[in-house]
């Protein structure tokens, strides 16, 4: 207790080569997962300009006194990106976003596997927390998308918070959770991701994701940019040119995930680039499970009818993906696996599975349901005001995926079973 006093009370400098440097109070905080989730995190959190050196203080979560507390500073840049955007304030006024601040970045790689760690900024009173990932395959992730972060409604957001609290209550504490994009409504505006970013599940959870169309965007799709989601992230650097920090891989346990940005994927060319880096991720990754990440959907959920599916499936059969998430139609839609167009018995494929909306405001209904009616197992959603989240469940042997709705009552449930 007389520790976390002082936090609370800590003054706001620190002592570089004998001199005092202030600091700022750290914000817009991020814990993601480094490529060998084992071992390693990749923490992001910005400060403001002039405000010196910030450091970062990490020990294991049950060191109660702190005991065996680890500093490292941050390597920082400046960064301009989304200054002078139009947007608005949180009581709906026009205004341009004055958003020029330090990014601060660090890598932590000696990690112990299967493990919990807090960390402060300094400057902060707030702890904050993720784990490492275990080196088998007994892990747990929440997922969730769709939210669509936007200050003058705060209740979007306080939907999706809760529907992660639910399914914690639920489940018990994730070991990170997952976001297929879109969660916010204008990735341009800096104060939607600052005041997303103070929630409390963005302080007890490592969270990776993908660039949604709505986070690559300002007000108006007047710029369009993968730089707003690199920017509020400290991702791995392992994607392709152009991509780097946005389009990413990583291992948890025995999984290999591949994090995919379909804004760059609009032409052929573009395309073709991320399928070959796509191949070979999986060529140099060799990993139990293999699960793609993309914004857009495989199928379209109103309809039945194919999107992203199409552009994808015979990669993921030659490379044999077991399981792809996507998101953005904002309606449950999931298959069995499929090889060929066909459904298996599970011993070959993948499972198409894409999340509904949270933010209980921009669901749609269901239209005649007719396209690919053989190949989609499942839909769901509660039309307009849809909440709903996905809950997966790692062993070395299978993945379970359940979908969840906004009281935590289970809706569908696939698993996938090992091939490898």
């Amino acid at each position: 207790m007389k520790f976390c006093r002082f936090i609370s009370f800590v003054t706001l400098f620190i002592v570089v080569s004998n001199a005092v440097v202030w600091a700022s109070v750290p914000y817009t905080a991020i814990a993601n997962p480094g490529e060998n989730a084992s071992t390693s995190i990749r923490l992001n959190w910005h400060t403001d300009k002039n405000s010196g050196v910030s450091v970062c203080h990490y020990t294991h979560a049950d060191d109660y006194a702190w005991k065996n507390i680890k500093t490292l500073k941050g390597e920082q840049e400046l960064c301009t990106v989304f200054d002078s955007i139009f947007s608005k304030t949180p009581n709906g006024q026009d205004f341009y976003e004055q958003a020029q601040f330090i990014r601060n970045t660090l890598e932590i790689d000696t990690l112990i596997p299967g493990t919990k760690y807090k960390y402060y900024i300094n400057g902060d009173s707030i702890v904050r927390y993720f784990k490492t990932a275990p080196l088998d395959n007994n892990w747990t992730a929440a997922i969730i998308s769709d939210f669509h972060a936007y200050t003058p409604l705060p209740k979007r957001t306080t939907s999706a918070m809760q529907m992660l609290s639910t399914l914690e209550q639920q489940k018990g504490e994730f070991d990170l959770i997952l976001h297929v994009g879109d969660i916010t409504a204008w990735g341009g505006s800096y104060s939607f991701w600052r005041d997303l970013y103070s929630n409390v599940p963005f302080r007890k959870y490592a969270w990776a994701g993908v660039n949604g169309n709505h986070d690559n965007m300002s007000r108006g799709y007047a710029h369009q940019s993968n730089e707003f989601f690199r920017n509020v992230n400290n991702n791995p650097s392992n994607g392709y040119h152009g991509e780097m920090g946005v389009c990413y891989h990583f291992t948890y346990g025995n999984t290999l995930f591949i994090m995919l940005n379909n804004e760059s994927m609009k032409t052929d060319e573009g395309l073709q680039k991320a399928q070959q880096w796509v191949k070979n991720v999986i060529q140099e990754n060799p990993s139990q499970f293999i699960v793609v990440m993309e914004h857009y959907q495989w199928f379209y959920g109103e309809s039945g009818k194919a999107s992203q599916y199409n552009r994808w499936k015979q990669l993921f059969d030659e490379c044999g993906v077991d399981l792809a998430i996507a998101a953005n139609n904002h309606i449950y839609a999931r298959t069995n696996a499929l090889y060929q167009d066909t459904e298996t018995d599970g011993s070959r494929g993948t499972v198409y599975i894409q999340t509904p909306s949270s933010d209980n405001e921009r669901g749609q209904a269901l239209q005649s349901w007719d396209g690919n009616h053989p190949l989609i197992k499942h839909i769901w959603n509660e039309g307009a005001n849809t909440v709903g989240a996905l809950f997966l469940n790692g062993s070395n042997e299978e993945l379970t995926i359940t979908l969840h709705d906004r009281n935590g009552n289970i809706i569908d449930t696939i698993t996938v079973k090992s091939k490898r």
